[in-house]
């Protein structure tokens, strides 16, 4: 006797992750994830103010004249099976207090690292370093900024072989996908090793 689709019951759920997009102030993270989201991504964008002078240090972004104040949220199905919601933190340092509770469920990170500022990004790895979170490093590669390959960022950071690190440009939603895909494989060999 044939079954129809009402005795197979319900699809199953697809899985649902929880990304973290990190990494210094003005590196991409808003943009990521606005070019990969399928849904239109929830902003806390915020213009900057006098109050941020002397508190924001605006050394290599001297042109941005917006910054996350809490977070960013955007919604990618990577398949039937699997959906990652993908949180954006803020970048600088007096809103670090947050991350916690953005972590919080996490099953891995993307930094994104700025070479004109690497430096910025270490707060983000040592960050998911201490909590055990697995990561991938995307070098958002902007116009006009000098170029290094992966090993040389992966030097500089002081970064095992172990760790992904990817070029990019998040401006480009196949490239932000790229690091995703990226991550999640990442997240699996880990799982499947037993780290």
């Amino acid at each position: 006797m044939a079954s129809n689709d009402s005795e197979r019951g319900p699809a199953p759920l697809p899985a649902a992750l929880k990304i973290l997009v990190a990494g210094g102030f003005g590196a991409g993270k808003t943009t990521m994830v606005g070019s990969v989201s399928e849904i239109t991504p929830l902003s806390t964008e915020e213009v900057m103010t006098e109050a941020s002078l002397g508190v924001d240090d605006l050394s290599g972004v001297e042109s941005k004249t917006t910054t996350t104040v809490a977070l960013d949220f955007g919604r990618i199905t990577v398949s039937s099976e699997l959906v990652l919601y993908l949180f954006g933190t803020p970048g600088q340092e007096r809103f670090w207090f947050m991350w916690n509770e953005l972590a919080s469920g996490a099953l891995g990170a993307v930094v994104i690292a700025d070479t004109r500022r690497l430096e910025s990004c270490f707060p983000s790895v040592d960050f998911f370093e201490r909590r055990g979170i697995p990561f991938v490093v995307a070098v958002n590669c902007f116009d006009g900024a000098d170029v290094y390959e992966p090993e040389e960022v992966r030097d500089a950071l002081g970064l095992g072989a172990d760790i992904p690190i990817l070029l990019c440009d998040v401006r480009r939603r196949e490239s932000s996908k790229e690091v995703l895909i990226a991550l999640i494989q990442h997240i699996q060999g880990r799982i499947v090793s037993g780290v």
